[in-house]
């Protein structure tokens, strides 16, 4: 008989072989460069069996996203799939468009397949789609509930996504990438057996979960704070953290109340965050499925920053709320475990931009990479992707060979770490001109509120955003909408990682 592992090393491995096709047949470089997209294997009950080392935004959520689907799901016929990027059903951002595509064998269902990918446009009046000045859902772009791919959604995507040349191949490639899932999934089958392999995900939950109770923290309850800038305001997200032997319970009350903004985080969101820091924190290596997610629990109040009621704006909480819940998140479990480092910079600096360029509609979107935090026994690390974004930087070339920008600078944002017996990473300058007429917006974070120093050692430098204007340098907020000329400036300074000064 097959070892269950076998089973569970190969699913993992079809999970990862998934992101590959998805990246590579993708046209736009936010998932082809940036790796923006995430994929899971799920089993008939809809429990997470496997998941690629992916975007920790994307994977948590998938587990929200999967219960809430699947009861859309029971008409889909072999071949067929699912779409859906309703954030209050699929758990994240509506530019976080899903794929859910059922398993048969001898036509009896045996499982799932799911990606989500970042569309760098879903519609709606700004480039980009996350629009700093939203206040309501429908003025983040396109809403598409679960329903069945057709022909009928594609000519909609068509009319409504504002690059759908662009968006039209990404849906392709997140439809091959299901099709590879099931393929494979289906020679696993082939190779051990349907009974062998249905056992063999079982068990490998059931592995984890016992892993999982084997650790040893220390039971209690464990309380930080941290905030978010809106306006001229700061946001609470306030943690009790529950640790007990069997359970850890996420407690958001005290949480600020959800806004007339972007900011708000849908539960997807939440525990996606929460899971991630409580994943990386175990310190062991433990398979991420549903025998690990299981272990987690989120209280969240209906109508708080942190689960907000539906029409909220929620696009900023997929990239700046989910950061902040992961930082709070690490602060309460810094009150018990040593090897926790200090913040990272706390922000995916999204940058959003468009407009028409010789005769053709454009967008562009990215996120910039920043220091992470000092750690008790060595510094942070200079420019890398933090916590819940997992992404890379667009290569210049590549931007600039598709989009009306020029760089002007890109390089290491020295001494913005904090100080420390152990330094915190340092964030990025990255700079460019645009080429044409452009509206460029920044949704950002750690402006006003520096990433976290841990033990005595200094917070990491806030972030900055500059803008020349003829010859004009504006600083900017951290979060804003402008309209561009040719040859407009854009300087972005993201933050350095906080120190460490326990030796």
């Amino acid at each position: 008989m097959v070892s269950w592992e076998v089973i569970n090393k190969a699913t993992i491995f079809i999970a990862e072989e998934m992101g590959v096709m998805l990246k590579k047949s993708a046209l736009s470089p936010n998932i082809r460069e940036r790796m923006d997209h995430s994929c899971a294997i799920v089993d008939r009950e809809g429990r997470i069996v496997a998941q690629a080392e992916h975007i920790p935004v994307h994977l948590g959520s998938f587990k929200i996203a999967v219960k809430n689907v699947l009861k859309f799901a029971e008409e889909l016929k072999e071949g067929e799939s699912l779409i859906f990027n309703d954030p209050y059903i699929s758990g994240t951002h509506l530019n976080d468009v899903g794929i859910l595509t059922p398993i048969y064998y001898e036509s009896e269902l045996m499982g799932y397949v799911i990606n989500k990918a970042h569309h760098v446009d879903v519609g709606g009046p700004l480039p980009g789609s996350i629009n700093p000045n939203a206040k309501t859902l429908y003025e983040e772009g396109i809403v598409i509930p679960p329903m069945k791919l057709t022909d009928e959604v594609i000519k909609f995507v068509k009319e409504n996504f504002k690059v759908p040349e662009v968006s039209i191949g990404d849906l392709n490639a997140q439809v091959s990438a299901n099709k590879t899932g099931v393929t494979r999934i289906k020679q696993l089958i082939e190779k051990y057996g349907k009974k062998e392999v249905l056992e063999g995900w079982d068990k490998s939950i059931n592995h984890t979960r016992n892993l999982i109770l084997q650790h040893s923290w220390k039971e209690g309850v464990y309380e930080a704070e941290d905030y978010l800038e809106f306006n001229d305001n700061l946001l609470n997200i306030t943690l009790h953290l529950h640790i007990k032997k069997d359970k850890i319970i996420a407690d958001f009350t005290g949480t600020h109340r959800q806004i007339d903004g972007p900011l708000n985080a849908v539960l997807g969101v939440t525990y996606s965050a929460v899971s991630f820091a409580i994943r990386s924190a175990l310190n062991k290596d433990i398979p991420t499925n549903d025998g690990f997610y299981s272990f987690i629990e989120v209280i969240a109040e209906e109508g708080s920053l942190v689960n907000p009621k539906k029409p909220a704006a929620v696009g900023g909480g997929n990239v700046e709320t989910s950061q902040r819940i992961a930082d709070v998140t690490f602060l309460a479990l810094s009150r018990f475990l040593s090897y926790i480092p200090a913040a990272s910079s706390g922000t995916m600096m999204n940058v959003m931009m468009g407009g028409i360029y010789q005769g053709k509609y454009w967008s562009y979107y990215e996120t910039i990479a920043g220091g992470s935090g000092a750690r008790p026994n060595s510094d942070g690390v200079s420019a890398v992707h933090t916590n819940m974004t997992n992404t890379l930087n667009t290569p210049i070339e590549i931007a600039e060979m598709n989009y009306p920008i020029l760089f002007t600078s890109y390089r290491i944002r020295a001494g913005s770490g904090g100080k420390g017996v152990h330094k915190g990473g340092d964030g990025i300058i990255r700079s460019f001109k645009v080429l044409s007429p452009t509206r460029l917006s920044i949704l950002a974070d750690r402006f006003k509120t520096s990433p976290w120093g841990l033990n005595g050692g200094e917070n990491g430098k806030p972030g900055r955003v500059y803008i020349i204007k003829k010859g004009e340098r504006m600083e900017m907020p951290s979060k804003f909408t402008i309209d561009l000329h040719e040859g407009d400036e854009v300087i972005i300074e993201t933050p350095g990682g906080g120190g460490y000064s326990r030796s």
